[in-house]
């Protein structure tokens, strides 16, 4: 694997069209990807009797619907090559639904079980799937108040959390992680 700079590709996760040709760019532009990462998702954060169901819909379209279409997509190219990495970006809403994060959840734990079983049926054909769930709030720009009242150690590192993903890319497909936990030190869970 190469590293380069990066390059920004812009699409509607949730619609097939976009996606096929989204991939028929960047492998026109730069060959047929190593490494995908699903990181789109709705955040709905309600009361289970005011979530409307066009809210819930949409947040699930995002989170799930979107993290399959686009891993579909990889996983045919992927397939074809017999290499390739699909790694999703999950959160501590892949294992529990708290109160006022049924909306969350729900598409969160959708996109568990379809990276499982995406894992099963593609590993035997050399693509690596994995999610890696993000237990915590990530540090950036807008998290000065945080930061002050916490300690910049309360927050996930963003460099981090990517040299995190581009080693769960690497790994040699005998040892292969499916499921990863990423936390801060500090994290009460």
């Amino acid at each position: 694997m190469t590293e380069g700079p990066a390059h920004g590709y812009g699409c509607d996760a949730t619609d097939e069209t976009d996606v096929a040709a989204l991939f028929d760019r960047v492998s026109g532009e730069l060959g047929l990807p190593d490494l995908v990462v699903y990181n789109a998702s709705g955040f709905l954060m309600k009361p289970v009797m005011e979530i409307e169901t066009d809210e819930l819909v949409q947040q699930w379209n995002v989170t799930c619907l979107g993290g399959f279409i686009v891993g579909r997509e990889a996983a045919r190219r992927m397939s074809e090559r017999g290499s390739g990495s699909l790694l999703f970006t999950g959160a501590t809403a892949c294992y529990k639904g708290s109160a006022n994060f049924a909306g969350f959840a729900v598409g969160k734990f959708g996109l568990r079980a379809l990276a499982q079983s995406m894992a099963r049926e593609l590993g035997p054909q050399g693509v690596h799937v994995a999610i890696v769930n993000i237990d915590g709030e990530i540090n950036g720009p807008d998290h000065a108040h945080e930061i002050a009242e916490k300690g910049v150690d309360a927050l996930l590192d963003p460099d981090a959390i990517a040299q995190t993903y581009l080693a769960l890319h690497r790994q040699h497909h005998t040892a292969w992680s499916h499921e990863v936990d990423l936390r801060p030190a500090i994290e009460k869970w």
